[in-house]
């Protein structure tokens, strides 16, 4: 099997990732474990990086290199989603891993990392280029990047970048605030704001999907849709995470960043090219046409609710408050459903529900477009039939793919209709595993390539939309918990649609 030097063919990818080193902070912590270092295994399995690539990890653990690389090494082999693991592709890639320990707070640190930097571009001919990854706590992004400038590490011979993940502050005012430290250091087009869920094979597949087809696109408006639903489930708790969730919760956590970027990959209009820009910008312009709610509208168009102990499946499953790290009177919320409106020319009127929540009762992700039932139920004979209106699902995960939901009538006598599905699924289409989101999403960082990345004015558009309900819930104490674990979320989000004549789809 060919070795990590060999891993570059020009002939079968069109994104070329150049010569380069990235740096990860926080490289011992569980996204690095989880996520980045599989994802950049694969990705030299793949044949995706050239020779002249490095990884640089750092945080406060003393380790040496080689043992940074042996953590990883099990990493990697615990959490790889895509292949087999092999180890002698692993002994090749591991030597372009290397290791610095040090405290984010100490400008000492980042003098160590510029010398480590220049001993790595010297050895392996990185051109200079650097992709500096902050998989830190969040209130450390803006230390991180100040103390790059400080000792020089922001600008070079080469192109240097920033990876910045969610979430991008807590609140408008403290969004601004981080964009104003991160853009005294660094330009936007070098800021890379990561939002997984854009790198996911199906969002990106919204594109193809609406774009590529003549059929769909003419159909996708407020004549032929009469609601969009989007879901995220998870049927796992908090996961030893309480007392980080608990400062959280699932408005900031889930709907603030990835669902309303899902929303506007939904309903943005076309973008007249396929560039980052152009598609950046029709993403931004739907955010920002998102009606904002007032603080009474917030009452009847947000739900807040918190899971309680229930017995699921046999097993007793604890209640938020009782999980490790929570407040027993906690009042942050598990789960969160709104409803929006876009108020533009395309979508007046077409309410569009999100929800998401933990201890819901299977994990799912998933799009639902309905669309308007006929204007005459010419078969239903007085009978009802044929209410079912066409639907259209596309699935993100798990089983990802698209279903469409019509009409056909059953076989024998008489017209009687029945729903029936149109299935696409990924797996039984293309035969091969679609690559992980952090994969795809890397690549692009290292070769410049900011399409699925969000800016900063998507940013504020997404907190300027939650920023009322942030308030009125702040104004407010809830009778939580309002749902047991296991179920679908509390009576008040079924009420929510049930006044627009609507109910929430069963996944």
């Amino acid at each position: 099997m060919a070795g990590f030097d060999m891993l570059a063919d020009p002939l079968r990818f069109q994104a070329r990732v150049p010569p380069c080193v990235m740096v990860i902070f926080g490289a011992n912590g569980d996204l690095a474990r989880r996520k980045l270092l599989p994802a950049l295994y694969r990705l030299a399995c793949e044949r995706r990086l050239p020779p002249a690539f490095a990884v640089l990890g750092s945080s406060r653990t003393q380790m040496s290199d080689d043992l940074f690389r042996e953590k990883m090494r099990e990493a990697v082999r615990e959490h790889l989603e895509n292949g087999p693991f092999d180890d002698t592709l692993w002994d090749a890639f591991a030597r372009r891993i290397f290791y610095t320990p040090g405290d984010l707070n100490d400008p000492e640190m980042y003098a160590v990392l510029g010398r480590r930097l220049g001993e790595i571009d010297g050895a392996h001919q990185t051109g200079d280029n650097v992709l500096f990854y902050l998989s830190t706590h969040p209130g450390l992004y803006g230390t991180v990047v100040e103390q790059l400038a400080a000792c020089g590490l922001n600008r070079g011979s080469g192109w240097r970048r920033v990876v910045i993940e969610k979430p991008f502050g807590r609140n408008l005012e403290s969004a601004r605030e981080l964009d104003r430290r991160i853009h005294a250091v660094f330009p936007e087009n070098e800021v890379y704001r990561i939002d997984h869920y854009l790198g996911k094979e199906t969002v990106q597949n919204l594109l193809a999907f609406r774009f590529g087809n003549g059929i769909f696109e003419p159909l996708w408006n407020r004549r032929y849709v009469s609601q969009v639903q989007i879901t995220a489930a998870e049927s796992i708790g908090v996961e030893g995470r309480g007392a980080f969730y608990q400062e959280t919760g699932a408005l900031r956590d889930m709907i603030q960043s990835h669902l309303l970027q899902v929303m506007a990959t939904v309903a943005m209009e076309p973008p007249p090219v396929f560039e980052p820009d152009a598609v950046r910008d029709e993403r931004a312009k739907l955010l920002r046409s998102v009606r904002i709610m007032t603080l009474e509208e917030a009452a009847g168009n947000a739900v807040a609710g918190q899971y309680g102990p229930a017995r699921v499946g046999g097993v007793e499953m604890p209640g938020f408050r009782q999980e490790a790290g929570v407040d027993p009177d906690s009042q942050t919320d598990t789960y969160a459903a709104l409803t929006l409106y876009v108020d533009n020319w395309r979508w007046a009127g077409v309410p569009f529900y999100i929800r998401t929540g933990k201890r819901l009762p299977k994990r799912v992700t998933d799009i639902a477009i309905f669309f308007h039932a006929p204007p005459l139920a010419l078969f239903s004979g007085g009978r009802g039939e044929g209410a079912a209106p066409n639907l259209l699902v596309v699935r993100i995960q798990p089983d990802e793919g698209i279903s469409l939901r019509f009409l056909s009538k059953q076989p024998g006598r008489g017209m009687h209709l029945r729903p029936v599905s149109m299935d696409f699924h990924y797996g039984a289409s293309f035969g091969n595993q679609a690559p992980t989101a952090y994969e795809t999403l890397l690549v692009d960082a290292l070769c410049g390539d900011a399409t699925l990345y969000t800016r900063q004015d998507m940013v504020e558009a997404s907190w300027q939309i939650v920023q009322p309900v942030l308030d009125a819930w702040s104004q407010r104490r809830f009778d939580f918990p309002n749902y047991e674990a296991g179920t679908w979320g509390p009576k008040e989000a079924d009420a929510m649609l049930a006044r627009n004549g609507h109910a929430w789809r069963t996944p």
